[in-house]
Formats: structure tokens, sequence, C-alpha cells
């Protein structure tokens, strides 16, 4: 099994920055794509970004040009820097991977992190 921890959520003014990491234990052989997803009160979740184990990267229309996504392979780990944060950037954040723990690739989610974006 692997386990997806988050962390660095928090209440940030608008048009300030914040920067998100997901650290992945446990059983692993092999991790492919990491990424980043939101949902917001009343709304479904929604893709923010991808990052692939060879570095290449796609992001929601919405969030082009201020947030950006990177990861440490060597310690399982994947960010997400969010800069000029609006409040409709508001929703919890959950990090994703498709690992292989011994038998097939699966997908994991972590618990959430919140994201709040208000003056």
């Amino acid at each position: 099994q692997v386990q997806l921890v988050e962390s660095g959520g928090g209440l940030v003014q608008p048009g300030g920055s914040l920067r998100l990491s997901c650290a992945a234990s446990g059983t692993i052989f092999s991790i492919y794509d990491m990424g980043w997803y939101r949902q917001a009160p009343g709304k479904q979740r929604e893709l923010v970004a991808t990052a692939s184990r060879g570095g290449s990267t796609k992001y929601a229309d919405s969030v082009k040009g201020r947030f950006t996504i990177s990861r440490d392979n060597a310690n399982n780990t994947v960010y997400l820097q969010m800069n000029s944060l609006k409040p409709e950037d508001t929703a919890v954040y959950s990090c994703n991977a498709v690992a292989n723990s011994g038998d097939y690739p699966r997908i994991y989610w972590g618990q959430g992190t919140q994201v709040t974006v208000s003056s």
C-alpha cells in the first residue's frame, strides 16, 4: 500500500502564495503520474495539475501561469507552488498518485488540505 500525506494548506489573502507538498510512503515499487486535484463547496472535483515521472506537466486553464507543479522523484514527493491566488482558488486540495506497490498500478489519494483565499 501507498500513503499520501499533504501539507502546506491554510488561509492566504488574494494575491498571496502557498506551497503544497505531498509525500508518498509505504511499499513503493514505482510512481508514475502524480498530481493535484481540488474540490470547492458545491462543485465537482477538478484537475489542477499533473506531472509524469519524466517531468511532463499538465495544468487546468484556470491556473496556468500562476501554479507550478514539480516532483522530487528521489523522495517520492510532489509540490504545488501557487502564486497570485484568487478567492475562486478556495477548495480542498488533494494529492493523487498512480503507483505500483507490488502487483499492478493503482490510484492513491491523500486526505486533502484546505486552501482558503480571503481578505
